[in-house]
């Protein structure tokens, strides 16, 4: 049972509809209570990592999120989900994240391209992670995003993306247990669903 965390900022029907697409048990967790009762977590996300982190914090999801990441249950972050797992954002000041994958999120230096990075764009694998089990590597995914995951060590980068500079597209932790993607797979067609099937079938780590 996939849960799919609502703080009120997050796209969570799209979500839900690709989950509920692959016949894939979801529920949409409004009350820290309920996290104990999935076995995966995804937490979306559309907006500002402040007023985000504001929200979860009001709703008392912080201490739960993080006891079901230390567990080893497979986490999943999309968009701004992914930027919360990130040590503080900037956005629009410093303020602190999740902490459950070190870095820092800041605007995405894309030189003289326009912002947000909105549209089509690749993947380059860094590391092997299960999560991209069976996807063409020579797919696009759909990005919408103007800040980016500036990790503290490069050894989470699980894929970058170049637009201007590269950055980290998809990173992971330690035990790689926890993912953030900052394409959205749910709007990313069938190598998109691909990569949320294997989320599903990830075990604890």
């Amino acid at each position: 049972m996939i849960g799919i965390l609502d703080y009120g900022m997050g796209n969570l029907s799209s979500v839900r509809n690709a989950l509920s697409f692959l016949q894939i048990e979801n529920v949409i967790l409004s009350s820290p209570d309920q996290i104990a009762g999935v076995s995966h977590m995804i937490i979306p996300g559309v907006g500002a990592f402040g007023a985000a982190m504001e929200n979860i914090a009001r709703a008392g999801f912080i201490d739960p999120i993080a006891t079901f990441a230390n567990s080893g249950k497979p986490l999943l972050g999309i968009c701004l989900g992914m930027q919360l797992l990130a040590t503080e954002g900037t956005e629009p000041a410093i303020c602190r994240g999740l902490d459950l994958i070190k870095g820092r999120v800041e605007l995405l230096p894309s030189k003289n391209l326009s912002l947000p990075h909105m549209g089509w764009n690749g993947i380059n694998l860094q590391s092997e992670h299960t999560i991209l089990e069976g996807v063409k590597m020579s797919a696009d995914f759909y990005f919408v995003h103007s800040f980016v995951f500036m990790p503290a060590y490069k050894s989470n980068v699980v894929t970058t993306t170049e637009y201007g500079t590269d950055f980290t597209s998809i990173i992971t932790n330690e035990r790689r247990n926890v993912i953030g993607i900052q394409f959205h797979p749910e709007k990313s067609q069938k190598q998109g669903l691909k990569i949320l099937d294997n989320f599903s079938k990830m075990s604890n780590a």
